[in-house]
């Protein structure tokens, strides 16, 4: 499956931003569907994910209660709602799939991977 991320941008603080993941072929809904971050200088983390039929969902605790991620099976695409950001939000945003049901949070278990979003969130 390939991906395609979209919808970062600036944002000021306190504001809110939905970047989306659009997949391509059929097999989305046979996927379950990651965010990672990753700053400038730091290694990439596991911001939420979301099981293949939307029926569980996990976030990091740096954004729990901020941030929530959904999928539209239909339109091969998952989103991250990410409301109240904080400058220390501030990152290249990556959607990934996996296939397998393996811990969430490891990004060696994903199988594919979009091209990054950029959010920057000023003070």
């Amino acid at each position: 499956v390939q991906l395609q991320a979209s919808g970062g941008g600036l944002v000021q603080a306190g504001g809110s931003l939905r970047p989306s993941c659009a997949a391509s072929g059929r097999t989305f809904s046979s996927y379950h569907m990651g965010w990672f971050r990753q700053a400038p200088g730091k290694e990439r983390e596991f911001v939420a994910a979301i099981s293949r039929g939307a029926a569980y969902t996990y976030y990091a605790d740096s954004v729990k209660g901020r941030f929530t991620i959904s999928r539209d099976n239909a339109k091969n695409t998952v989103y991250l709602q990410m409301n109240s950001l904080k400058p220390e939000d501030t990152a290249v945003y990556y959607c990934a799939a996996r296939n397998s049901a393996s811990s969430v949070y490891t990004t060696t278990n994903y199988d594919f991977w979009g091209q990054g979003t950029k959010v920057t969130v000023s003070s």
